[in-house]
């Protein structure tokens, strides 16, 4: 398959050295320097991947600001920030908005970037092949998961999560009481992050969940440990 991606990154040379490398892997890249200019391509259509610095010209965090935009537009299209802004807060911040990555260009080669994303996008085929029993539906009183069509309801209503998002629930309300461990909940995501990371995912799904419901509390935390779906 030919996956689009956008790319938004304010300076010349680095734009142009990430466009080619990414060609190069068989890509179609559409570049642009300023969060307005990515906001009128992406009211167009989206692309199958985005890529977005976080601070462009003056604006310090228009990364952030794009991102959220991508959000309310769709819950699942991959998200990677690549940046020089490399605290935890940042990191915390980017994966809470639902980004799929947080890279940074210190420790990021024009090497590495292809081979990420090329693994991310068999993760995406792999996830939309994968075979699923049919009806398969999730329930726990008032969490509705149906698998297949990667929807989730809470009292009859939509809650709207990413994929990584997704299948970190899918890991905890499969077996509710149980307890998964960060690593579980990574594996069970396809992703390799951080503990701190995957508490930032769980955060986000919490917060989800208590937009519709705001009694919501079925995520339960155990310290050093990691996290459990609690019915009832």
């Amino acid at each position: 398959m030919n996956y689009r991606i956008t790319l938004v990154e304010d300076d010349p040379q680095l734009q142009e050295n990430y466009v080619r490398a990414l060609e190069r892997e068989g890509y179609a890249v559409d570049s642009f320097s300023s969060k307005q200019d990515a906001l009128d391509a992406f009211e167009a259509s989206l692309p199958d991947l985005v890529i977005l610095d976080i601070m462009l010209g003056n604006e310090l965090d228009a990364g952030f600001e794009l991102c959220q935009y991508l959000r309310r537009r769709s819950p699942t299209v991959p998200v990677i920030f690549l940046t020089a802004r490399n605290s935890d807060i940042d990191r915390v911040s980017g994966l809470r908005l639902g980004a799929w990555d947080y890279l940074t260009k210190d420790a990021t080669t024009l090497d590495f970037l292809p081979v990420r994303i090329t693994a991310m996008f068999r993760v995406i085929e792999s996830l939309a092949t994968t075979p699923q029993e049919p009806g398969s539906v999730i329930r726990h009183g008032m969490l509705s998961i149906d698998e297949e069509r990667k929807e989730v309801f809470w009292n009859d209503q939509p809650v709207l999560l990413t994929l990584t998002e997704f299948w970190i629930l899918v890991a905890l309300a499969r077996r509710p009481g149980h307890l998964k461990s960060h690593g579980q909940l990574m594996s069970a995501a396809n992703v390799v992050v951080t503990n701190n990371a995957i508490a930032a995912h769980i955060r986000r799904v919490r917060g989800k969940f208590q937009e519709v419901d705001p009694d919501f509390d079925h995520i339960r935390s155990e310290y050093g440990m990691g996290y459990r779906w609690q019915s009832g």
